[in-house]
């Protein structure tokens, strides 16, 4: 009964694995901002928003391994549409850093509200692979 109970609980994810998975997320985001990955020209730069939500969410389990899914689905939600408001904030110290690349493609540059499904869309597949992930590693326990 108390092996039960205890692999009832969030399992503790892999650093290693979860690096591994943030380049392969980022190299298909920035693929697919360049053409290399044909994503319909409908979907416009959405999927690359989709993608880099998803980085975020893998971001935040490498900093907390242990963290629920629905905390971690929380978390990366809050900062992602923290960071997307940010983006109506346009002063001048703020618009010389977002020259820099690295800090453009975290930051952003203009406010798009369909940026937030992107998010959404983006963090909730992370977390539904996260969730069969993590079903997985219990079955094979």
């Amino acid at each position: 009964m108390l092996i039960r109970l205890a692999a009832a609980g969030p399992l503790r994810r892999s650093r290693a694995g979860l690096t591994l998975l943030i380049a392969a997320v980022i190299a298909i985001g920035l693929a697919s901002r360049r053409g290399y990955v044909p994503f319909p020209a409908v979907l416009g730069n959405y999927p690359g928003d989709a993608l880099w939500a998803w980085v975020l969410l893998l971001c935040v389990a490498w900093l907390r391994p242990a963290i629920t899914s629905g905390k971690l689905m929380a978390c990366s939600l809050v900062i992602a549409f923290a960071i997307e408001f940010l983006q109506l904030y346009q002063a001048p110290w703020m618009q010389a850093l977002r020259a820099n690349k690295l800090a453009y493609l975290v930051l952003g540059n203009g406010f798009d509200p369909l940026d937030l499904l992107a998010y959404v869309v983006g963090i909730g597949v992370g977390a539904m692979m996260d969730r069969l992930w993590q079903r997985r590693q219990r079955r094979l326990a």
